[in-house]
């Protein structure tokens, strides 16, 4: 499935419930193809409505369980597009999954992408916490000791700077 196709797909779901969770039961196809184009289709409602994001947010557990037994990289990257973009309670905060967010920083097996939202992620479960914050900021500090692509340098010096500011506010 090409650009448009996807974003039209994502158009015709909505603000649909119906279409939304039939896009959402297309990703627990057998079929990869499927599955995949389904994701991608649902990584561009991000942007849409605030129904779509409650249905999505609604969702959260669910794709950080399917995250944490996810192995193809193209599936995790967009799990992971979908969780950056949402929101999470200081007091909910899920350890397996911000465990796994941690542990793939610093993972060179890991694809550039899924190791930037990683940091992304990570930082919005840590910010309320400067302990969990300084954790963070390890991780990112040894970063540099590694090749980087520029998105993933890009992750890494914008988290860097997010959690000075957090820690100048408190």
């Amino acid at each position: 499935m090409n650009l448009p196709e996807t974003k039209r797909l994502a158009a015709m779901a909505t603000g649909k419930h119906e279409n939304l969770d039939l896009l959402w039961k297309m990703i627990h196809s057998g079929d990869r193809e499927t599955s995949i184009n389904a994701l991608w289709a649902i990584t561009h409602l991000i942007k849409s409505s605030k129904s779509d994001s409650a249905w999505l947010q609604s969702l959260q557990n669910e794709i950080i369980d399917m995250l944490l037994a996810e192995t193809d990289p193209s599936r995790k990257r967009m799990l992971l597009q979908l969780l950056r973009n949402q929101q999470y309670r200081s007091d909910s905060i899920r350890t397996d999954f911000l465990d796994f967010c941690l542990s793939k920083i610093n993972s060179e097996s890991e694809p550039y992408a899924v190791r930037a939202y990683c940091i992304y992620t990570a930082f919005k479960m840590c910010r309320p916490y400067p302990e969990l914050l300084s954790e963070l900021q390890e991780h990112l500090s040894m970063l540099p000791m590694q090749t980087l692509s520029p998105g993933l340098e890009c992750a890494r010096r914008k988290t860097v700077e997010a959690i000075k500011i957090v820690r100048n506010t408190n």
